[in-house]
This record gives structure tokens, sequence and C-alpha cells, in this order.
């Protein structure tokens, strides 16, 4: 079910498969679903049903089926059920059995006749607009419909001249006879078939009836036999209607003899996260409107966006492993997914270096000709992954932010007449600054101590503070790096205030592409999807638009969480700004 499973939390929802196993409601293996609908791609919200589904089937060495829930050909696609099964292959997941609920439209059209024949379901002549104003309110009982008591033998005929596509779409219905007064509006003779004459991606036209999620849903579940049904907490009003139709079949002998067992829905919370948006709808904003490149854009929520983007998927696990299951919402930090993605980077990728805002260096003591190959750590928290050769020549590149001219006192990286180490290299101190006719600096001069090879301290025991890391100019490959931040600017982008919408958040630097990075040759087979930390600058990912002529990284994270830091920087001056004004009312005035 899964090759690295992540630690088990025990919740309420163990609790209660214990209580079930105990009073021998189970008796047999324990079953949950994910039973996602094909109409786009998964985004980060997703997971946690993912994970809470499979890592309580493996809890209990059960199973966990995957289910399309394809019952709306009109938004439904083959590549979206491609996407989904390699997402969740991806997420280090692996589905007991693939179903889709469009194996059991023969089935459930013939249970609906069963409801039909026993007076529990009519078929519905009004609109669904007329549907909808006739439900009523919270306050208020719905209004029947003229045709809620339609004798069986018509609804029946209907319902047959439905299937076989004689009339047009919206003009018939076939609803659950309930309870028009129910206080859960979804228990108002909800819809169960509508009419869509549509090519469906797995049955083509075979039909043009399609079942609604709530009749589909709870029977399919009870087709594959699953124990439990767990979905979010949207889905608590559901569930009367979700007991009341397999109530109704096994009152009415539907189901075969001699099976016993019960489906129980169970739900759990959201788990929504500071700046971003999960809505299909919002996404779907984005991308048409295109605001952002499309569904796999790495600033994206989704599966795909936050894979090329260089998300591992372990990471994203232990996210929600670690913010835990519920029944109340919470708003959960967007920095503590980051801080996982760090930790488990941080323990796992090679380091290179790479430099996103060139500088040359020229060593002016060092032989022109000589080029030598410097052993550097491949990462420091994993042994086993060895150390490369990096080539070092008389010319090199540095961040231009690991210069400054008139550096202050605590600056220990490079400045005039300062001394600072190169990563696994030599000591080298500034001689001479170069610059352009603007008075840019443009390149630096330096001379280097050959005692240092390797970043040793010199016989003379004199000590450097200030590492830089560095690629050699002669050997050094092109590359595009593109910067991630968040897309929108807010903590909750959804809250808007009157008059606007959640665009409004958006984050217009939210992007940013450096066209003139440089990095060091061991670079130069990566392929897409390969993770590494640019040392002392953060950690990348390979992207999909990457080639031999062309390298292209995505930052997956910064090395800190700079960016909360620089949102909280407003809030804290306004607090400081608040404690100095009460501090000055609470001193005595001063007399001339």
């Amino acid at each position: 079910m899964t090759d690295d499973p992540t630690p088990i939390k025990r919740n309420f929802l163990y609790e209660a498969i214990d209580a079930d196993i105990a009073s021998g409601q189970v008796q047999g293996k324990i079953i949950t679903r994910f039973p996602p609908e094909p109409n786009g791609y998964l985004h980060i919200g997703h997971t946690k049903a993912i994970c809470i589904n499979f890592g309580i089937a493996q809890h209990y060495n059960g199973q966990t089926h995957l289910r399309m829930d394809d019952t709306n050909p009109v938004k439904e696609e083959q590549e979206y059920i491609d996407a989904i099964q390699d997402d969740i292959r991806w997420l280090g997941f692996t589905w007991d059995r693939l179903c889709f609920a469009s194996d059991y439209f023969e089935q459930l059209y013939d249970w609906a006749i069963v409801l039909i024949q026993k007076g529990h379901a009519y078929v519905d002549d009004q609109t669904v607009d007329q549907i909808r104003a006739n439900r009523g309110n919270l306050t208020e009982p719905g209004t029947a419909s003229p045709w809620r008591d339609r004798p069986i033998e018509e609804s029946l005929d209907l319902f047959a001249r439905m299937k076989a596509g004689e009339f047009p779409d919206g003009s018939r219905v076939l609803r659950a006879k309930i309870n028009m007064a129910d206080p859960n509006l979804v228990m108002r003779d909800p819809v169960l078939y509508r009419i869509l004459h549509a090519t469906h991606p797995r049955t083509g036209d075979t039909w043009c009836i399609y079942p609604m999620y709530d009749w589909a849903h709870g029977q399919s579940d009870w087709i594959e036999g699953i124990t439990h049904s767990m979905c979010d907490i949207s889905f608590e009003i559901h569930r009367p209607l979700y007991d009341w139709c397999i109530n109704r079949l096994a009152e009415e002998n539907a189901y075969p003899p001699g099976i016993t067992y019960k489906t129980r829905q169970m739900e759990f919370a959201r788990g929504n996260i500071t700046t971003l948006i999960t809505s299909k709808r919002k996404l779907l904003q984005l991308v048409t409107a295109n605001h952002v490149t499309g569904w796999d854009d790495p600033r994206m929520p989704t599966l795909r966006g936050m894979r090329r983007r260089g998300y591992p998927a372990m990471a994203i696990r232990r996210f929600w492993e670690e913010a835990g299951v519920a029944k109340r919402e919470n708003l959960i930090e967007f920095a503590k997914l980051e801080s996982l993605i760090r930790e488990e980077l941080n323990r796992t990728v090679q380091r290179r270096m790479a430099i996103l805002d060139p500088l040359k260096v020229i060593i002016t003591n060092y032989p022109e000709d000589q080029i030598e190959q410097m052993s550097v750590i491949n990462n420091p928290e994993d042994e086993t992954a060895g150390r490369r050769d990096v080539p070092f020549s008389r010319e090199l590149f540095i961040e231009r932010s690991d210069f400054m001219e008139d550096p202050p006192r605590k600056f220990f990286r490079l400045g005039p007449g300062k001394e600072v180490r190169l990563r696994s290299a030599y000591w080298v101190t500034c001689t001479d600054v170069i610059k352009d006719d603007q008075g840019n600096v443009t390149e630096l001069h330096c001379t280097y101590d050959p005692d240092t090879k390797g970043g040793k301290t010199p016989p003379d025991g004199r000590k450097v503070k200030g590492t830089l890391h560095w690629v050699s100019a002669a050997h050094a490959l092109d590359a595009e790096v593109r910067i991630y931040d968040p897309l929108f600017l807010t903590e909750n982008p959804e809250q808007v205030e009157e008059g606007k919408i959640f665009l409004d958040n958006l984050n217009p630097d939210s992007a940013k592409t450096l066209k003139n990075v440089k990095v060091e040759p061991a670079l130069a087979d990566t392929q897409s999807g390969d993770r590494f930390q640019f040392e002392r600058t953060g950690y990348f990912c390979t992207d999909s638009d990457s080639t031999a002529d062309k390298l292209v990284f995505n930052r997956t994270a910064t090395l800190r969480d700079t960016w909360a830091k620089v949102q909280k920087q407003p809030n804290q001056q306004k607090q400081k700004q608040k404690k100095k004004q009460q501090q000055r009312s609470a001193s005595p005035h001063k007399k001339d």
C-alpha cells in the first residue's frame, strides 16, 4: 500500500474503528476508499484524505480502493483519470483495487427501479431551478412537487424512457421521496438521476442518464464492501441521505441475501493552509485567466505544481501527519509545510554551487593555465553521498551580494583588503576593485594563499569568518533560475473586503526569472525533477523545461523562512510604535 509509511497518529477515527471491531460490526478486513471526481488535478487538500484512508487501512492490515467518481461526463476526462493515479503513486501509495462508479451504472439503475417500485422515488418534471426554488429554507419547509404522487407505473415508464434518451437534458429527474419538511435540506426529496446527453470517457454514449453523487457514492461503497467511508466535514450533512439510501435497499431486500455488513461514513475537518486556495473553481480561474502558466505551475497547490517545484512527497505526508485529524477546521501555517520540506531536502539532497547574480573574480597570483579539482562533500548530512570534484581556475564567479566596497563592521564576506575562504578551495584577499564608466563594480582582483588549499587554516594560524561559494568561470554552465514566492499576499486569500474578489489578493511579484545564472559543471546531466541544495542559497529542482542546452531550475524553498519574516515586519513595526506611544503617555510631562 505504501513503500515508506509515515508514523501513525491515533485519533477519533481509529477509536471509532476499534469500537466497530470490538462490537462485531466489522468482522473481516477494514476496507477504505479514496473517491476523487476526475474533473481536475489533485491538490494538497486532497492529500489529507489520501493519507487518512491509506494510512488507516495500512494500520489495520486492510485495503484501500481508488474509485473514480465518474458520474458527470460533462467535466470528466481521461487526462484527469491518468493524472490522479500518477499523483497518488508519486505520494508513495498503492491501491488494492482501481474502481469506477461507472462500473456500477447498470446495478445503480436497477436499484433505482426498486426504489420507484416501493414508492421511495418518483420522476419529477420540474426544472432544476423550480426544484431549487421549492426546496424551502432553514426556517420554512419545502413545497412538494406536483409530480410527487405520480403513479408508480408512470414513474417506471418515464424513467425507462429517460434511459432510452427520449427526453432532453434538464427536462426530468428522478427524486427520492423522503420529507419536504426535513430540517436537513439535503433530505428534501433529493435528486438521484439527471439527464445528460454527453459522451462518457469510459462508457461512451451507452448512458444518457447519470446518477448523482449522493446516490452513486453510498451504493458504490456497499458494492465494494467498504467498511469505513471517511470524508471531509462538508459531507456530514449528506450522511443521513447516505444512510437512507442504504437502509431503504436493505429493507426492501434489494441486496444479495447473507450479506450483513453496513458501511459507516465518518467525517474529519479539512486542513486549510495559509496563502493557499484549493477551490477547484478558483484554481480554474487562475489557469484560464493566465494568472499562472497552467495546472503544474510551481506556485499552484496542485500536486503537479508542487512536484514540479521540487516538494518531496514525504514532506507533504509528514505535514498532514503532524497536523493531525480533528473534527474542527483550522488554518495551518504554510511555514510549517516549508519547514518539513527543508528538513527532508536537507537530509536527502546533494549540494551544488550556483551563482545567481555573478561577479567575476580574478586571482592575480594564480597560474593562468592551472586547473585544479577540489574535492567537495555532496551532503554533510549523508555520509553515503560521497564527494565530487569541482574544477578551480584563475577566474571565478561569486555572488555579487558577497562583496561590498564599503562593508559595515559585521560584514564577514569580501571587501577591499578583506580575506575570505572559498568553499573547499583557498583563502583569497581582495586587492583591487574594477568599475565601469558608470561606477558599477564589474570585476574583483584577489590574491590567494597556496597554504590554504581545501580551505584549511594556514600555518600562521590566522582566521577568517566568511566562507563563499564559487564557480570556475571557464567551466561554468549557463542556467535560468525561477524564483517563487506565495501566489497570494494574504494568509487567507479567500477572505476579501466587500466589493473585491480573491484575485485582488494576488501577489504581483510571486514569480521572477534570473537569466544569467552560472552553475558548476556537475549539473550538466541533471534531469527533470532532480533536487539540490544550491549552497548558501536555497533548495532547487530541475524544471521540466530544462534541456542540455538550457538548464532551468525552480527554487523550491529558501534555506530559511524569509517570507514569513518579511510579512511580519510591518506588524512588528506597528507594535513597536504602539508600545512607544504607550510609554510616552505613561511618562510624566517635563516642566519648562
